[in-house]
């Protein structure tokens, strides 16, 4: 992969404050929800919370199929990730996404039997802008 197109993509995904994630209903139909970015260990792994017995979770649970899409409006450009989702309940994955002001959502704090993480590994990708798509490996990017 181009070294160029290559840091596009990292700096879209560094940058965004919001990801679109896509699951699998259970009719087969994509259902997509605006989530906070709040940690990527790399390309290829992002964590997002939620609650355990939010809808997505029952979704994840029955198909971990799912997509994530960056974007950045003002610059006409997009990232597109697919791959699969775990949940995951472990105190350590849980403190790490933790942020002042979830004990809103979650009044039991990081100890809320209600608050989980998503871990979305990515395994392939699109990029566009210039009027280009760019279908690649996560390897690639890596």
């Amino acid at each position: 992969m181009d070294t160029k197109i290559k840091n596009e993509i990292i700096s879209l995904r560094k940058n965004s404050k919001t990801a679109f994630v896509s699951s699998v209903d259970e009719n087969g139909f994509p259902a997509i929800k605006a989530m906070l970015v709040l940690e990527n260990a790399s390309i290829k792994t992002h964590y997002f919370s939620t609650n355990l017995s939010s809808k997505r979770v029952k979704q994840f649970l029955k198909n971990p199929k799912a997509a994530v899409y960056y974007c950045n409006t003002d610059e006409f450009k997009g990232l597109m990730l697919q791959g699969r989702i775990d949940i995951l309940t472990d105190l350590e994955h849980k403190q790490m996404l933790w942020r002042d002001g979830f004990e809103i959502y979650y009044p039991n704090g990081v100890m809320d039997e209600d608050y989980c993480v998503l871990r979305f590994t990515a395994e392939k990708g699109n990029y566009y802008h210039g009027l280009k798509n760019i279908d690649f490996s996560i390897q690639e990017v890596l």
